[in-house]
């Protein structure tokens, strides 16, 4: 339970007892009556989150469950898992869960069939096979279809109508006609026999059984709720599957000895030995070692990360190489782990628009087709059609009506595409964020950390004549590796990855504002500004003097390299942009996006950035010199010119412009500042994902649209026939059984989504 500071609350409950997307509207409308209740009721996930302000208690909200005729459960004490996740103790097992129903179904499958056979096939009707079938069809109509009649007769005492009151008062009234028939009509006579026909026939119907279709209608029905409810489970695999990710125990090093604990134990600050092959506990700071950092099952990233010291890794990520000694910085519900888990989960749990639509339909649904149906009789009986006919029209009504594929359209599309979406590093913040993927048409990138890769680095080396590049470097790195300044940093990382080991100064100074001075293999050598070496009366020669001119025109830091009393080379340092930035422009732009360049650096920084990423300069498409406080307005300002905008950022400075946009997209290697304000996550660093996030949404969303498409049309097309008398009540249950089975797999296709390569 987690509380604001306006004194509200949030709590989530299990609810059980509902059985169809009905019930879910049911309590979703009296918890809502409560003062200062906002409640969230998902079918799919079989969870109420619930937002309650003072005077109301958790109790009186499980009471108010209860009352309307299904039982409510707290949250369970918060458990460590598996890397440092936080989680709610487990619920039964899967198996468990599931085998009351699968008995059932079992039951009226191997009980219904030989009823159904027997008639369908006028053959097989031997002398009494009327008293077989009623043997048969008795426990499928009694013990089988039990869960419908409780549920029905739940909802009749609080005076409520639901799917099963459809399915109950179907199934029952073909049960007691077939009871009457064969003990106070003809049906019972030896040697009876009818046809199976899929149009009613005026008949008298003190002949007819509808044994057949009480039975076949339970088992079908029964079948459609099996494999929903499985498919439930697998949709939101990918939330267990991330919660058990990590590790389960931990090497911590404690008064240089190694002591192995539950991941629970962990504390922030501990340090702790990950060996290879093994998984790192908690998110930390590596302390000690180099190694490769194996995070596909995080970030979807195929190629192993090379970490050092003083490098971040995450729970639940792969030690792929040497021995590291980690330092951790979070553990329990604050792990990337635990917060991707939580994002997941609460995009599962959320309601887009038209989800909510659909439960105010099916709420009003049922007492409308009982109506019709009472009406189908009706209407038969006035117009002479006899019992039989009016009977089995209206009993076809009330099974094909049930539109348990309404309440499953949005739910199951959303749990899918949620853990779709983060098995590839993209997590959903809430189903809401999927309507407005659909409307962006204009996308704002920041420039540093999100475009190119927010360090300095060394990008180019230009020597005078005759002097040689491996040994500018050797020289200016040695020198440079010495000093702490970023850009200083780059120069030696660079150096180092170019020549190998560099030496050691033999003296060293650093020149504010300048740059640095020393000895290095006995010469004296100056690396910084220009101005730094006309202090020491050292000009640059033409050709390096156009170098320096020609990187700062493009925006990026030109350093001076000078030995001995001549200058020797210019090297250039720059934010470098990330190789997949312009590739993932080219994708945005063909998903119909404007890309927009937004930094705080000087115009020719962000336009040399802009034509390296195919952004074009012109058309106020690349926005130069904005303070961090100024960003929202930039967003507002594009908002008001009547765009819907997206906000690509990572830092502290982006997280109110990315919760000012429309859409917000988090880089989730960027600060919790900027994951908190956006809408969606992206794990992985690169950009192209924000393309891969944007279609995932989108086909979501169209998901959902065509799984409402069909549950509508479906119950439209359906109903007049079954009122018409088309339809047998054993073909109508089958086919709304389908229908459901259908929007479920038609979400599950959303499984096979994958990120452009």
């Amino acid at each position: 339970m987690t509380t604001t500071a306006s004194e509200a609350a949030e709590v989530e409950l299990a609810i059980g007892g509902m059985t169809c997307a009905s019930c879910a509207a049911r309590i979703e409308k009296k918890l809502n009556r409560m003062d200062g209740v906002s409640a969230t009721v998902n079918y799919a996930t079989e969870k109420a989150k619930v937002t309650f302000g003072e005077g109301v208690g958790v109790e009186d909200l499980i009471a108010t469950v209860e009352a309307t005729g299904y039982t409510a459960t707290p949250p369970a004490p918060e458990r460590e898992t598996a890397g440092g996740s936080g989680e709610a103790a487990p619920a039964a097992d899967e198996g468990d869960e599931l085998r009351p129903l699968r008995q059932r179904l079992a039951t009226a499958v191997i009980l219904a069939v030989p009823v159904i056979a027997l008639a369908m096939v006028p053959a097989w009707q031997f002398t009494y096979w009327q008293w077989l079938s009623l043997t048969l069809a008795a426990p499928v109509i009694t013990y089988a279809a039990w869960p419908f009649h409780k549920a029905a007769f739940t909802n009749a005492r609080h005076g409520a109508a639901t799917m099963d009151t459809l399915i109950s008062v179907g199934t029952s009234a073909a049960f007691i006609w077939s009871l009457w028939a064969l003990f106070f009509g003809t049906a019972g006579t030896p040697g009876m026999t009818h046809p199976f026909e899929l149009t009613i026939a005026r008949t008298d119907g003190a002949a007819n059984i509808y044994l057949e279709a009480a039975a076949g209608v339970t088992a079908f029905i029964l079948a459609g709720r099996y494999f929903e409810a499985r498919s439930k489970r697998k949709a939101g695999a990918a939330l267990r599957a991330l919660l058990e990710l990590g590790a389960k125990e931990v090497t911590v090093l404690r008064d240089g000895r190694e002591e192995r604990i539950p991941v629970a134990e962990l504390a922030v600050g501990d340090r702790f030995l990950v060996r290879p092959g093994e998984k790192i506990a908690t998110d930390g700071t590596v302390v000690e070692g180099s190694s490769a950092v194996d995070a596909s099952m995080l970030t979807g990233e195929s190629v192993p990360v090379e970490v050092g010291v003083g490098d971040a890794v995450t729970g639940a990520t792969l030690n792929a190489g040497g021995r590291l000694v980690v330092q951790a910085t979070r553990v329990g519900s604050d792990t990337q782990l635990a917060r991707m888990a939580k994002l997941v989960e609460d995009a599962q749990n959320g309601k887009a628009a038209a989800q909510r639509l659909a439960d105010r339909i099916s709420a009003v649904f049922v007492p409308v087709v009982i109506t019709l149906a009472l009406g189908t009789l009706g209407f038969w009986l006035g117009n002479g059609a006899g019992w039989t006919a009016a009977f089995t029209a209206a009993v076809a009504v009330l099974i094909i009506a049930c539109p348990c594929a309404l309440g499953l359209a949005t739910p199951t599309a959303l749990m899918v595409g949620t853990g779709r979406g983060a098995q590839l590093g993209i997590l959903i913040k809430g189903p809401e964020v999927l309507e407005t993927t659909r409307r962006v048409d204009t996308i704002v990138l920041d420039k540093t950390g999100t475009v190119t890769t927010g360090k300095m680095t060394l990008l180019a080396v230009h020597t005078a004549e005759g002097e040689d590049e491996d040994e500018v470097l050797r020289l200016a790195g040695a020198l440079e590796h010495a000093s702490e300044h970023p850009i200083a940093q780059a120069v030696a990382i660079g150096a180092a990855e170019r020549v190998g080991a560099l030496p050691a100064p033999e003296d060293f100074a650093n020149v504010p504002g300048l740059g640095v001075q020393g000895i290095v293999d006995g010469h004296a050598v100056l690396v910084g500004r220009t101005r730094l070496l006309e202090q020491w009366a050292i000009e640059l020669p033409a050709d390096l003097a156009r170098a320096r001119n020609d990187a700062e025109a493009g925006g990026r830091t030109a350093i001076a390299v000078a030995w001995d009393g001549a200058a020797r080379a210019v090297l250039e340092v720059a934010d470098a942009v990330k190789p997949t930035s312009a590739e993932a422009i080219t994708r945005l732009r063909a998903l119909g996006l404007t890309p927009i360049l937004l930094t705080g650096d000087n115009r020719a920084v962000a336009e040399a950035v802009a034509h390296e990423v195919g952004i074009d300069a012109s058309g106020g498409r690349v926005i130069a010199e904005v303070m961090p406080q100024d960003k929202v307005d930039v967003v507002k300002r594009l908002q008001d010119e009547g765009r819907s905008v997206a906000m690509v950022g990572d830092g502290v400075n982006d997280a109110a412009a990315l919760a000012q946009a429309d859409l917000g997209l988090a880089m989730g290697t960027g600060t919790d500042a900027a994951i908190e304000a956006g809408d969606l996550t992206l794990v992985r660093g690169d950009l192209r994902a924000a393309a891969d996030a944007i279609r995932l949404a989108r086909k979501t969303l169209s998901t959902i649209k065509s799984n409402l498409f069909w549950a509508f049309a479906y119950n439209v097309a359906a109903l007049p026939l079954a009122a018409a008398g088309l339809l047998n009540p054993m073909i109508a249950g089958a086919a709304m059984a389908f229908s459901s089975v259908f929007v479920v797999g038609n979400s599950l296709r959303l499984r096979r989504f994958r990120a452009q390569s």
